[in-house]
């Protein structure tokens, strides 16, 4: 009887997992503005808990290493001092890059600024060269009536102020968008304080959520899956930062090598993009090029030259072997992560995808091994030498 009646719960679950999958394609784009609408609500929260737990990653090591926890002894004031250091930290870096690419781009500024006499004199040589067409122009003019002026000049009125009249409307949401973006951010920062100043206390809460709502081996499970994908995630970040760090020391050194100009300028910047996986590095690469042209087009050139090495080098030797290593994914992996999350969600994907491929094929590989396990499966068949001698 009863295993009628887990049968027929089952059956029932599909079949209403079916109808409310089918109600959803139905009124798909009802479902997506349902959808939008609580994700507005709810995005400076969500970006709040993505700013905790980047921030709870270096705040954990600061924590752990100037406030180490002692038996019996309890230290006051740790949480709050740590997270204070960390935003210390955050803001020393911001600080420090903003102090090197600033007064960068000044520099370039003024040397371009200096370079546009002599651009002037070389326009007004080209202007001066169109003379000899000048009789030409007037007699073209000439056969002009005032009505055909009149019709040029009316329509160019009524497109300045089409023109007018969408610059001030985007002006509008543009100032709009600033202060909505400024008080969620705000918001968010706030709503990540609390989260790390009572991160202990909403972790226990979050654990009898999952134990009174599910049976007692699904959220032993889902917790599993949740540290596992918690150290993936931390660990992506670490190996990212380190990754970013070291491809812009060997653009400074490699720069400085070579006496080009703005190197440490360049190498903060492709530091700060290179934070975004494989592809941020390019953007730096644009930028830089352009600094560089400023100064000597021939210097632009040897340096997308000495980029174009050190990128393969940071893409076949670094990248896979710090970041794959960090989160426990292989390069090839880490490749093919990067390239699916470009693809579907842009950056953000590529930011995601490789955590998440780890967390997906760390789950995929235990779940190999214990079906190996349970059907007994010697060993030696699925080894590098399937007809080798069993070990």
């Amino acid at each position: 009887m009863e295993w009628k009646k887990e049968n027929l719960r089952g059956l029932l679950l599909v079949v209403c997992g079916g109808i409310a999958f089918y109600s959803l394609l139905q009124n798909l784009p009802a479902v997506a503005m349902a959808v939008g609408w609580v994700l507005g609500i709810l995005g400076p929260f969500l970006l709040g808990g993505a700013m905790a737990f980047i921030l709870n990653v270096p705040m954990r090591a600061i924590e752990r290493r100037l406030f180490p926890v002692r038996p019996g002894k309890q230290v006051k004031g740790r949480r709050p001092m740590a997270l204070l250091i960390t935003l210390l930290a955050v803001i020393g870096v911001l600080v420090l890059a903003s102090s090197v690419i600033g007064p960068g781009i000044a520099e370039a500024v003024r040397s371009l600024a200096t370079q546009v006499p002599a651009a002037a004199e070389r326009l007004w040589a080209q202007i001066s060269r169109l003379e000899q067409y000048l009789p030409m122009l007037e007699s073209l003019l000439a056969d002009w009536n005032m009505e055909d002026w009149k019709n040029i000049t009316q329509k160019a009125a009524e497109l300045l102020q089409t023109w007018g009249g969408g610059i001030l409307s985007s002006g509008s949401m543009v100032i709009g968008g600033v202060v909505s973006g400024v008080s969620t951010f705000v918001i968010a920062l706030i709503f990540s304080f609390y989260i790390l100043l009572q991160k202990e206390k909403l972790g226990r809460q979050g654990r009898q959520v999952l134990y009174a709502l599910l049976p007692e081996r699904r959220a032993d499970r889902t917790l599993e899956i949740l540290r596992l994908s918690s150290r993936t995630f931390s660990s992506f970040l670490s190996g990212q930062c380190l990754e970013a760090c070291i491809l812009g020391t060997l653009f400074v050194v490699s720069m400085t090598i070579f006496r080009m100009p703005y190197a440490l300028l360049v190498g903060v910047l492709i530091a700060l993009t290179a934070l975004i996986p494989i592809v941020g590095a390019f953007i730096g690469c644009g930028v830089g090029a352009l600094l560089i042209a400023i100064a000597d087009p021939w210097k632009a050139l040897g340096f997308i030259v000495l980029f174009l090495v050190l990128q393969q080098v940071e893409g076949n030797l670094i990248y896979p072997h710090v970041v794959g290593s960090s989160v426990g994914l292989p390069s090839i992996w880490v490749l093919a992560a990067v390239t699916l999350g470009g693809s579907l969600m842009g950056i953000l994907g590529m930011l995601v995808f490789i955590p998440l491929c780890s967390v997906l094929y760390a789950l995929f590989r235990d779940y190999v091994k214990t079906r190996l396990s349970q059907r007994h499966v010697p060993v030696h068949k699925w080894r590098d030498d399937p007809g080798g001698p069993p070990n």
